[in-house]
């Protein structure tokens, strides 16, 4: 994988995050809509969603679409990016298209607020494309910068709700062959009954039990997560 947290800047899409792998469950248009980013006119988008319900998958997809087309088009999540770090963003309007995830990290923050309205402003200058996620709607971002809400007012604003419990077991059923082991429908439900809701923990869930089954030469059945997970009461994670 390319896409690392102890990178400093991370650029890398993340490959198996493309268009084709997006479980969509309500959220259709949203997703063709960004499929029309690629191709069409539109230079600027807003999506907003709450947590795992899709939003990194979509940048990623973005750009893979993007690069496809041989065009160049980088990922930049701004929870992972270190301190100080606002001055990265400079120059990146020169690429086809920028995705930058995470953008609540920024708000109330003075340095990062400036550095993402003079992003904004440049891509805009060069006709260049710049997509923008955060858990929060514009309205409800806390920023100090009036310039830069007036400037995320711009183009398209996407709101992804959050999947079902069916589409959620579809998310993990794929993810499962994509690490190359099958996911028994009954630990999937177990899962979502026992474990979490969210699918980043669903998915961190997955991972451990994959890793403990290999170890232990085992098959991942619900016994299995339950004693790796320790697993012994409802969960309380809605």
């Amino acid at each position: 994988m390319l896409f690392s947290p102890q990178i400093p800047l991370q650029l890398e899409p993340r490959r198996e995050q493309d268009f084709d792998h997006f479980v969509a469950g309500p959220n259709e248009a949203v997703l063709q809509s960004l499929r029309g980013i690629v191709d069409g006119p539109e230079l600027q988008a807003y999506l907003w969603g709450p947590p795992s319900s899709g939003k990194t998958h979509l940048l990623n997809a973005l750009c893979l679409a993007t690069r496809s087309r041989g065009g160049s088009a980088f990922y930049a999540g701004l929870k992972n990016l270190p301190t100080g770090s606002q001055a990265l963003l400079d120059g990146l309007e020169q690429v086809d298209l920028l995705c930058i995830d995470d953008c609540e990290h920024a708000a109330g923050d003075a340095e990062w607020e400036t550095a993402l309205f003079h992003c904004i402003n440049r891509f805009r200058d060069a006709g260049r494309k710049l997509v923008l996620a955060s858990r929060e709607p514009l309205g409800s971002l806390p920023l100090n910068l009036p310039d830069l809400k007036s400037r995320l007012q711009w183009g398209l604003r996407l709101q992804l709700l959050a999947l079902g419990d069916e589409q959620k077991l579809l998310v993990l059923g794929r993810y499962a062959s994509s690490l190359g082991i099958e996911l028994p429908e009954e630990l999937g439900r177990y899962l979502l009954r026992r474990h979490a809701r969210r699918l980043d923990r669903l998915i961190a869930a997955l991972e451990q039990l994959q890793q403990a089954a290999f170890v232990g030469k085992r098959r991942l059945t619900v016994p299995l997560a339950r004693e790796v997970l320790g697993l012994t009461m409802e969960s309380t994670d809605h």
